[in-house]
């Protein structure tokens, strides 16, 4: 349903790119009445053909499905390298596009994906969407609400070892356009846009701790971007926000996400989750007390973002996993590796609006 509590025209959503992430992808399509999930292509044909096989859809060439009349909207879902490539060629062949984070790699790349789409008068979106689960839009509101006064600082912290233990193909983690900042720092930035606004200037430090890492066989990976950053952040509505992501930690008792105000302070929960517990203490709190979630979407529902931005096609209204600001997300951590590299605080170009918050719901296959 719509804002207005009407149905929304269904949307032929394609797939290219069917790694790891694609499975959860495609159960969360399948889920919502308005999107309708016809196929998945990838440039490994069997990969392809087993999800679709799994999920009842079909298999098809990347090049078949960008020619497809039933797919209004494809789903970006390649490695980051590829990103850029893919999203250019989904919006020349006339389809709206939703990326995997980052957009793009570099700030060049990216603008080129929303030129492209703004010239052929078609839609961008990108990861993370959490930012749109029921508990950050809790937050939100809180904040949006005064419940810690005016906002003044946060931090941020995504600290582990890294994903050669657990991950099949690990190895481009640890390549330029990737590394922490660029695997996970979307989701911690992305959050924090979405509480204060778009970053005004970064400074950062940042380093390579290891030259090389080891998968479980011990086949060496070369690491050829840093791999633990740094970096102090300016918002647009004057908060300060330290944010610190790493490959590099085994071990840490820091939290994921805290937000401090003139009148309190927020322990958020992992950004990378939809849910999750929400804790505030006021200025004359004895201790944290729990917050009750108030919007819905709190499991795993990554591909909500593509609902919501076939809803804002469909109804000619902004959607809120919006290219600008999946465009300002590459543009901050770019900003912070180049305040590494040179020493020195760079200022933003780049701004985005706050997105809205979720206020509708979707209606919902039935199992």
């Amino acid at each position: 349903m719509d804002a207005n509590n009407q149905p929304i025209e269904r949307m032929g959503i394609g797939i290219v790119g069917c790694g790891n992430i694609s499975e959860i992808y495609c159960k969360n399509v399948k889920t919502f009445e308005h999107l309708n999930l016809v196929a998945c292509a990838d440039l490994d044909e069997a990969r392809a053909t087993a999800r679709a096989a799994q999920f009842d859809i079909a298999a098809r060439s990347v090049a078949a499905l960008l020619a497809s009349d039933d797919i209004e909207l494809v789903v970006n879902l390649t490695i980051p390298d590829a990103h850029a490539k893919v999203s250019r060629a989904i919006l020349k062949a006339g389809k709206h596009v939703y990326s995997e984070k980052p957009l793009a790699t570099t700030r060049k790349d990216a603008a080129k994906i929303l030129k492209r789409a703004k010239k052929k008068n078609l839609r961008v979106g990108g990861a993370p969407d959490t930012f749109l689960g029921g508990a950050w839009q809790t937050i939100r509101k809180l904040l949006d609400d005064g419940a810690i006064g005016t906002p003044v600082a946060a931090t941020a912290f995504m600290l582990g070892h890294g994903p050669e233990k657990w991950h099949p193909n690990p190895d481009f983690f640890y390549q330029p356009g990737a590394g922490p900042l660029f695997d996970m720092g979307p989701y911690y930035l992305t959050a924090l846009i979405n509480f204060f606004g778009s970053v005004k200037r970064v400074a950062s430090l940042a380093r390579a701790s290891f030259p090389e890492r080891y998968t479980p066989d011990k086949r060496a990976i070369p690491v050829n971007t840093p791999t633990h950053i740094a970096g102090s952040l300016e918002f647009a509505n004057g908060a300060l926000a330290t944010l610190v992501t790493s490959f590099d930690v085994w071990h840490t008792q820091l939290p994921r996400i805290e937000i401090y105000g003139s009148e309190g302070s927020i322990l958020a929960p992992d950004p990378n989750w939809f849910g999750g517990e929400i804790f505030i203490r006021s200025e004359n709190d004895a201790e944290w007390r729990s917050v009750p979630i108030e919007f819905p979407y709190t499991t795993n529902l990554r591909g909500l973002g593509v609902a919501d931005m076939a809803r804002g096609i469909r109804a000619n209204t902004p959607h809120r996993a919006s290219g600008e600001m999946t465009y300002h997300v590459v543009d901050v951590m770019r900003a912070l590796l180049k305040s590494a590299e040179e020493g020195k605080q760079v200022r933003l170009k780049s701004e985005c609006a706050r997105p809205a918050l979720l206020n509708e719901t979707f209606a919902l296959n039935q199992p």
